[in-house]
């Protein structure tokens, strides 16, 4: 045939490209693309096929080619036809399976249960209020909305944000000092480039954040870390410090009064800089949330956040409160175009601040988080007394300390109780421990935002079936 493929969009409703390459009649170049469309799966089974006429048409070829071609598919099994419904593909005809290629392990088993940290079930997500946001954000839209993007962000978005941290977060700062980015992550490649040097960190943290450190070139040093925080007093001559001050990530404790004063200083007199990621700040459920290290120094600290953790990391938008002389730096690395939030999900996040729904939307996920956390701790001191929930009551995970020895044992049986959850282990800093002060902690980092409503008393369970004996 002329042609190799043929377009069946029209008929089919979706794009659908039928190989008819190679040699043979019609009939058999037909029949061959057909049997690699279904067993490819780009015909998945049930699908309609177009009627023969149509096809026919649409190849310039005999409609008697066709309704061979079908008939004989339909005999081989590959095929059904059924008055009033059509020929379509048959229902029992599996894809091929993909090629495995050598020495690579199969995919584990997708587990029953989630209790994997920094996941909140996406079934909370606010979609009616959402929606009304949408629609008035884009009814409300300046032209310009819809042209290159402004790699500060929408200005919009930025107001909205400048007064909702400083309400909220007791953020100082004005909209011309807030950068959109579309996370946490984002922000510390771009600080990454623009500040450079050597940075401390927190010896627990996410090891994807200290691993985008290194590719950007940035050395980092571990800070321990004990139930006041990060012992900032052990700081030296970084460039910059990382830290997590309002719920220590994610051994779970605040920075003390006296640690946030103290990083501040060492920041003043050595000219260093410290990055706040305030991960969860809005979620501390035993009292109101403490604020935010920035504003004791909005020249010396940059405050990261996200939606992330509120809404849901699908919406890939994140802000860096920034000092001024940071702001064109950050604007120059970040290029001349805004290449990763989309212009429209800002302006509907603006109203949706502006009109009060992500106030609204925060205080059901505090509640929600909070029921969690209580229900967590309730089972635990019924079934498992001998296990601590450390941290304070905040945000959306929990640490399960165990006894020593005993995390990777507990791990996997947690995986035969199909469920996954992850070890304090996940999260300690290479470098760290350094010495015999420091010695390693055993323990589970519960995410108890993760499972809907109905999975929930199940995941429990399955933790509390993993848990060693007192």
């Amino acid at each position: 045939m002329a042609d190799s493929w043929v377009n069946l969009a029209e008929t089919l409703g979706a794009d659908l490209h039928l190989e008819l390459s190679g040699s043979g009649s019609r009939r058999a170049v037909l029949m061959r693309g057909l049997r690699e469309a279904v067993r490819s799966g780009r015909l998945a089974p049930g699908t309609r096929l177009p009627p023969y006429r149509s096809l026919a048409a649409d190849l310039g070829i005999a409609r008697n080619t066709v309704a061979d071609a079908y008939a004989e598919l339909v005999a081989e099994g590959w095929l059904t036809a059924r008055q009033g419904s059509g020929t379509r593909v048959a229902e029992q005809v599996a894809p091929a399976a993909p090629v495995r290629r050598r020495h690579t392990p199969d995919r584990a088993a997708r587990p029953t249960y989630d209790l994997v940290q920094g996941k909140p079930d996406p079934s909370a997500f606010p979609r009616a209020a959402w929606l009304a946001s949408a629609r008035r954000a884009l009814t409300g839209a300046p032209n310009d909305a819809f042209g290159p993007g402004d790699p500060r962000g929408r200005a919009e978005l930025r107001e909205a944000l400048a007064g909702y941290l400083a309400r909220v977060r007791g953020v100082r700062t004005e909209p011309g000092r807030i950068v959109v980015c579309s996370g946490v992550a984002h922000a510390l490649r771009l600080l990454a480039q623009v500040v450079g040097g050597r940075w401390a960190v927190e010896a627990y943290g996410l090891p994807f954040h200290r691993g985008l450190l290194t590719g950007a070139g940035v050395a980092t040093v571990a800070l321990p870390v004990d139930q006041d925080g990060a012992r900032v007093g052990e700081l030296a001559k970084e460039r910059a410090v990382l830290l997590t001050p309002a719920h220590q990530f994610p051994t779970g404790g605040p920075l003390h009064p006296g640690r946030r004063a103290a990083v501040v200083d060492w920041a003043r007199t050595s000219g260093g800089l410290v990055l706040e990621d305030d991960y969860d700040g809005e979620f501390r459920y035993d009292r109101r949330p403490v604020g935010a290290v920035q504003s004791l120094d909005p020249g010396r600290v940059v405050l990261m956040g996200s939606v992330s953790k509120s809404l849901s990391p699908t919406l890939r938008i994140g802000w860096m409160v920034l000092p001024e002389q940071l702001v064109d730096d950050i604007v120059a690395a970040k290029g001349e175009r805004e290449q990763w939030s989309s212009a429209t999900e800002q302006l509907t996040l603006a109203d949706f601040v502006v009109s009060g729904a992500y106030d609204r939307h925060v205080r059901r996920m505090r509640q929600r988080h909070r029921r969690r956390r209580d229900q967590l701790v309730a089972v635990l001191a019924e079934r498992a007394p001998h296990v601590r929930v450390t941290g304070i009551a905040a945000g959306l995970h929990a640490v399960l300390d165990l006894p020593p020895g005993t995390e990777r044992a507990v791990l996997k049986a947690a995986a035969w109780q199909g469920l996954a959850v992850e070890g304090l282990a996940d999260y300690r800093h290479p470098g760290f421990p350094a010495g015999p002060d420091k010695e390693d902690r055993d323990g589970l980092v519960v995410g108890y935002a993760t499972p809907p409503e109905h999975a929930y008393a199940g995941a429990l369970d399955a933790l509390c079936r993993a848990l060693p004996p007192a």
